[in-house]
Order: structure tokens, then sequence, then C-alpha cells
């Protein structure tokens, strides 16, 4: 079975695949501090609960955009795993994509395996929207090319930054608001939506206009924490696929067995 590691700014997210299925999956926040002997002991445990023993896992690929960890992650395969880690885009779980942009090595690589995976179950040009920290738009052409995009904050650094830089603003959970009026009455609804539809309508005008530059009839597929959330409040999405990233590591990592 294939272990794949996504290490985000915020989390990191172990799936467990058979195939290209996903039998389970864990989430911790990210610390990169965190020793490769702490991840094994909070992993070996929940692997038990699922009732996977570790030989189960026979090949292990991290994508990573916080390269402090990347050692750790080496350290827990080696050390409790006896394999040799597969980095996305590294050697035998090298992208094989083109990247056109001037600069193809600042391309981060959870966006480069979005790309991969967008493509491979995405027929055409796609727009790739990923909420993370930052909230990422991403253009892949109909041959799989990478082509550029924007990094636009994310919805919680936004609200943080609102929060954090103001004395009187309380701290607000992202939700869609309970009414269709962007009229708010009180400080807390005027937040919300301020936050909630500012950002609904800052990712459909991006959307507009990067549809407008390509030319083409251009799907938009949305990954992410809270892309289900933004599908609710928005007509753009063609897809929702919450796993993307996870399946573009799972190609990776089938490709490279076949090299």
């Amino acid at each position: 079975m294939l272990l794949a590691i996504d290490v985000g700014n915020t989390n990191v997210v172990f799936a467990l695949y058979e195939g290209r299925e996903i039998k389970a999956r864990w989430r911790i926040a990210t610390d990169p501090r965190r020793t490769g002997d702490e991840y094994a002991v909070w992993l070996m445990q929940l692997l038990q609960i699922k009732g996977f023993p570790r030989e189960a896992v026979t090949q292990i690929i991290v994508s990573t955009v916080v390269p402090r960890a990347l050692h750790n992650i080496e350290v827990l395969a080696q050390n409790y795993f006896a394999l040799d880690l597969l980095v996305a885009g590294q050697g035998k779980a090298d992208y094989a994509i083109d990247i056109d942009v001037p600069d193809p090595k600042s391309l981060g690589a959870d966006r480069a395996v979005n790309a991969i995976a967008a493509h491979a179950k995405h027929p055409g040009d796609l727009i790739v929207i990923d909420f993370g920290t930052a909230t990422t738009f991403d253009v892949i052409d109909f041959r799989g090319a990478y082509k550029g995009g924007i990094i636009a904050p994310g919805i919680n650094l936004s609200l943080d930054a609102l929060v954090g830089n103001t004395a009187k603003l309380p701290r607000i959970a992202i939700r869609k608001p309970d009414s269709a009026s962007v009229i708010g009455t009180n400080t807390e609804d005027q937040m919300l939506i301020g936050v909630f539809w500012g950002y609904v309508a800052m990712m459909e005008g991006l959307v507009a206009r990067m549809r407008t530059e390509i030319g083409r009839p251009a799907k938009v597929v949305a990954t992410g924490g809270l892309a289900l959330l933004f599908d609710q409040a928005s007509e753009i999405f063609d897809a929702v696929d919450p796993d993307l990233t996870l399946d573009g590591l799972a190609i990776l990592a089938e490709r490279a067995v076949a090299k």
C-alpha cells in the first residue's frame, strides 16, 4: 500500500492508498520541529486502530511546501518503514509535465501535483482553485501543461488580519451567511458578509478574467478544505475534488514504479 503525505503550511495530511482508493486518512497540524520519531508514535497508533500493520506500507511519497519538514518525513520513512522516500518533483517522482513559466522551479509542489491529478481526471483546459492557507488559482491547458496562476491570501488569513489589526472586532467562524442580504445590521454579520461574499466576488471575478485570457472554455476544479463551503455559494465550479493533491501523489507513485 502507498502512504501519501501532503505537507501544507497549516496541516499535514497522511492518506493510505490501495491502488487509487483511499483506505484511511489522518491529519495533524504542521510543525517543522516535529521529529520523525514523533510522527512515528502518532502514525503507528493510527495504523493499528484502523487494522493496518506497518508492513502493509510498501511505498511512501511526499509533497511539501515546508522544506524544514522534509528531513523528518525522510526519517519516518527510513527508520520506521525501511523505505526510501519518494519526493514529488525529484528523481523517480519527477513531475514529467511542461511547466510553462520562466522559473519552473518556483512552482510549489502542491500546485504541480494538483496539475497532474486535474489533467488526469478532467479533460480540456482547466483552472484549479485550491483553498488552503493561501488560495491558489492555476491554469492547466488541454495538453497538461502548467501555464501559470494566481496566489491570493486564504480566507482565514484575511480574517486573521482583519481581527488582529483592529481593536474591537470579534473573531468569527467562517460560514455562509444565514441571510441572502449583503447589508448587515450588526458587527458580526457585517464581518461575515465582507469576508465570505467578498471572497466569492474575488474568486468569481478572477475566474472570469482567467477564462477570457485563456480564450477557450475552461473547467474549474476546486479542492482544499473550504471548497465545499464555497460550492454552496457559487456556480463557477465544474467539479469539487477534495482529494486532488493526494490523488496526484498516487499518480506520481504509480509512475515511479514503472520507471
